[in-house]
């Protein structure tokens, strides 16, 4: 029962990114790169690099460079404090090629555990964000985001996956807490659902590739975007 009641949870978080409203309806390519590294029993670092494209794949629209410092409170529980670097190019009206920057100070709580043979983790990321504007002042809020994210091995009667093929699930979304609206507006930001299959190479290596769908509500007008995703997913 409580394997069904968390699958049916899992469903309704894919079905939640229709968006009711006029969309703009896009198709891009993201690039993503994990790192964990374990320094002691107690202690390790967190990095990831994305590259994102533009509609159609037309350019590289977006860079984020994410470090942080991590603690482990257990072998399920880690709580990690870092900062993260993002880069947009926009084509903006008259203005041509604009480079808008975003600084933000982030915390996050990971809890890990199994169903079975399928390894859950959840996340819980608070962000603050020093949002860079084309026109307007620059502006300071702050996100809450919810993340799932499902490995499935498909190899038979695996106890400890180590390597093999697997199918991974996942599910993010975003709430606007404080200074919606100097953003978008809403309390609701974006939802972000994901399906992927990799292969584990080894405890330390996974690559995936897969299909996101990123629904995102706008201050006017809200946003569809149809994602192919490479992950790269590194553990020292």
């Amino acid at each position: 029962m409580k394997r069904n009641s968390f699958f049916l949870l899992i469903v309704l978080c894919f079905a939640g990114t229709t968006i009711n409203a006029q969309t703009n309806y896009q198709n891009s390519g993201w690039l993503f790169l994990l790192n964990n590294t374990k320094i002691n029993k107690k202690w390790g670092t967190h990095l990831d690099v994305q590259v994102r494209s533009a509609d159609n794949w037309s350019n590289v629209k977006n860079f984020l460079f994410r470090p942080g410092i991590t603690y482990f409170l257990n072998d399920k529980n880690d709580i990690t404090l870092g900062y993260l670097l993002s880069e947009t190019h926009n084509q903006a009206d008259d203005l041509g090629e604009h480079k808008l920057t975003e600084h933000r100070i982030w915390q996050q709580y990971i809890h890990k555990h199994k169903i079975s043979t399928i390894s859950v983790s959840h996340r819980f990321r608070l962000e603050q964000r020093f949002v860079e504007k084309i026109r307007d002042e620059d502006v300071f809020a702050q996100r809450l985001r919810y993340f799932v994210r499902l490995i499935i091995p498909l190899e038979k009667e695996v106890k400890n996956f180590e390597k093999g093929l697997f199918a991974a699930l996942q599910n993010e979304i975003f709430f606007n807490i404080q200074n919606k609206e100097k953003l978008s507006g809403h309390f609701f930001d974006q939802n972000r659902a994901y399906g992927a299959l990799g292969y584990r190479f080894s405890k330390k290596f996974d690559l995936e590739a897969g299909y996101m769908n990123q629904a995102v509500k706008g201050s006017s007008t809200n946003s569809m975007n149809n994602i192919v995703q490479l992950a790269v997913y590194t553990r020292f």
